[in-house]
């Protein structure tokens, strides 16, 4: 049995480890930490797994949560991840962060956040369909949730050297913007709208960028995120500029289905879709639905994603990253449909 420590179980993504991990079968939460609720059930926050879990928040330090666990979720803000990870590490536990602290280069980290990193360590980033070497991994980096979304729509086409030009268009769920309310998340200014921002600026766009280089070096990139009125789920539209060398080659869905199939034969929580995916049929699920569509005659490829943001967004992604570096089976305690209608 796996020991798990939730470091900062307070928000969001801390309740959906909690959810999920609930009926994980190799894995026991030890510990949930929060310094400002310290003695109060885990249930006052999160009344959702009332009846499942007795513990209380605990304040403990990071030599005592390696002496109790052997995998560590830290689901801390940006900038506060770095002030635990170190001491985790050399305590000697392995440690899967949910921030963004460790999902980019420090020089990339610190441009795109404004953070002095000071406590640099080296990382895998957690998009296991892309980094098998997860499974030996010390500490993770857990994607942020339009990075997975957008990665996995055009990670298959961006490897086969296809691809001249990327516009990704995502809508999102309210939840993604976290547990603190805002004026974006206001009931009234949100309900029955669709509000871009940071159009051309969004901090998630170094991460793209960094994955879909590292399989197609020439790739150009272009982000702009939306929220939606809904709680859960990320919508990303990918429209896909094929390069001259490859529209003569790629000639129908055929060709592209196989360069899909090939690159994710072994990905399970990859689903192909022959339909326009639906977020309630990845809702409460690790599962990225993906369907594509060729422009006749044009250089246009319309690749559609469809993730729930909390789960293959964030912690779902993070137990699968999990799973792996125990040695199990990625999909043990993630293997749930969507929560349709």
């Amino acid at each position: 049995m796996i020991n798990v420590a939730i470091v900062g179980g307070t928000g969001y993504t801390g309740g959906e480890l909690l959810r999920l991990l609930a009926n994980h079968s190799e894995a026991k939460v030890e510990l949930v930490t929060s310094r400002k609720l310290v003695g109060k059930p885990l249930s006052s926050v999160h009344p959702h797994i009332k009846g499942l879990y007795s513990q209380n928040f605990e304040s403990p330090s990071a030599k005592e949560i390696a002496d109790r666990c052997d995998i560590v979720f830290t689901a801390v803000p940006h900038g506060t991840a770095m002030d635990w990870v170190p001491d985790l590490l050399n305590a000697g536990t392995r440690v899967i962060d949910l921030s963004a602290d460790y999902r980019l280069s420090i020089e990339v980290f610190e441009k795109t956040y404004g953070i002095k990193h000071k406590a640099p360590k080296e990382a895998v980033f957690g998009l296991t369909e892309l980094h098998p070497e997860v499974a030996s991994a010390k500490l993770v980096g857990n994607p942020g949730c339009y990075p997975t979304g957008a990665t996995l729509a055009v990670a298959p086409l961006a490897k086969a050297g296809i691809v001249d030009r990327v516009i990704f268009d995502s809508k999102s769920g309210i939840s993604g913007a976290g547990a603190e309310p805002t004026e974006t998340s206001h009931y009234p200014n949100m309900a029955e709208n669709v509000i871009p921002y940071r159009l051309t600026t969004h901090r998630h766009v170094p991460e793209i960028k960094q994955e879909l280089t590292r399989l197609s070096p020439g790739i150009r990139i272009n982000f702009t995120p939306h929220v939606v009125p809904s709680v859960r789920g990320i919508l990303t539209t990918a429209h896909v500029i094929i390069n001259k060398e490859a529209i003569d080659r790629i000639r129908g869905r055929t060709e592209l289905a196989e360069i899909y199939s090939n690159f994710y034969k072994n990905a399970h929580f990859i689903r192909m879709s022959d339909s326009m995916p639906k977020l309630s049929s990845v809702r409460g699920s690790n599962f990225c639905d993906i369907y594509f569509e060729f422009e006749n005659g044009d250089d246009r490829l319309v690749v559609i994603s469809a993730i729930d943001n909390l789960v293959k967004g964030a912690s779902g992604q993070a137990i699968q990253n999990m799973n792996l570096m125990a040695g199990l089976d990625e999909r043990t305690g993630l293997w749930l449909p969507g929560m349709a209608p």
